[in-house]
């Protein structure tokens, strides 16, 4: 059986092609901020959004997308202002997102097997007008997470330092939940609701297996995405009871499986060739510090004048259009 013959399928590919390569893209910069479980956060909101499609006889999908970003910038708010940390306000969408769900469809009259579609995926009934407006919602997801990388990964990485080197973190970190919100409802189709945020996490912690850098991880972890979703549609074309979506997320843990102890080996031989990370001044340097051999005037203080920014167990200063702290008889950039 050719996978070309039938439109369907076609549609089927081109869905999980797209939704493959945008959900790592976006998982990439939840991995950073350790907020892994957002996108899981989301998917159980956009349940409500579905429900309140099949309630108003709109389109799920684009209920969901705008139920999707608005408690994702609820998120952001409860973060960012209120006295709940992250956690509290993900386990506050999952209960609200299923539960209005549950209750919206049931207003509906619809039964638990039209839910099902978009909780665990059934890209197979897939329409037309849901293929194109899948491409579009991640081609933008893409154009943003991959054109702004710099700006948003400098954020995910050391929000302090993103704010004095003068980037709007606020908004780049609404802009993160934003495209997590849309590709968790351009998933939807694909893997489902429910196991969208697999898709999101686990080719970018494959792909940390191999790679150090930022930009080869984000490519790396977009190519193992999209290979898992075609791969999870083709298994399921020929394998009768394989639903796709549980599919996509073994084949993407299998391939995880698979690298993991291939990655302990290359981190083992790494360490091998290179014990100690010795700099020019003999003494170890840490992963995220560079030694900045540069003359000083007077020693950093709270009293000396330049901006003082609070780093873990020490104080760094700006200094010169960069920061760094006293360590020793040197400064260490951070």
């Amino acid at each position: 059986m050719s996978l070309f013959a039938y439109d369907f399928m076609i549609r089927a590919l081109l869905g999980a092609l797209f939704t493959g390569l945008a959900a790592p893209a976006v998982g990439t910069y939840l991995v950073q901020r350790r907020l892994a479980l957002m996108g899981d956060g989301i998917g159980h909101l956009a349940v409500t959004g579905v429900a309140l499609g099949l309630l108003t006889g709109t389109s799920p999908l684009l209920t969901a997308v705008v139920v999707a970003v608005l408690g994702a910038v609820l998120i952001e708010v409860i973060r960012e202002r209120g006295r709940t940390s992250g956690d509290v306000a993900l386990a506050l969408l999952f209960y609200g997102g299923i539960a209005g769900g549950l209750l919206l469809t049931g207003l509906a009259n619809e039964s638990a097997a039209v839910l099902n579609r978009f909780l665990f995926g059934s890209i197979g009934t897939i329409s037309e007008g849901e293929v194109w407006m899948t491409i579009a919602l991640a081609v933008v997801v893409l154009v943003v997470g991959v054109g702004l990388a710099p700006q948003l990964f400098g954020v995910a990485q050391d929000q302090e330092f993103a704010q004095v080197a003068g980037l709007n973190v606020r908004f780049y970190n609404v802009l993160v939940a934003v495209m997590a919100a849309v590709t968790v409802t351009v998933a939807m189709r694909t893997v489902g609701l429910l196991l969208v945020s697999a898709l999101m996490v686990i080719p970018v912690a494959t792909a940390q297996q191999f790679t150090r850098g930022f930009r080869v991880t984000l490519v790396l972890a977009m190519i193992l995405g999209a290979a898992s979703a075609l791969g999870g549609v083709t298994i399921s074309a020929f394998v009768t009871f394989a639903q796709t979506g549980p599919t996509i997320v073994l084949l993407a843990l299998a391939g995880f499986a698979a690298a993991y102890p291939v990655g302990m080996l290359l981190r083992r031989r790494e360490r091998l060739r290179a014990p100690f990370e010795v700099g020019d001044y003999g003494y170890a340097l840490g992963a995220d510090h560079t030694a900045v051999p540069e003359e000083h005037g007077h020693e950093h203080s709270p009293t000396c004048g330049h901006h003082a920014v609070p780093h873990g167990d020490h104080v760094d200063y700006v200094h010169d259009g960069h920061r760094h702290a006293p360590h020793g008889s040197h400064y260490d950039e951070h």
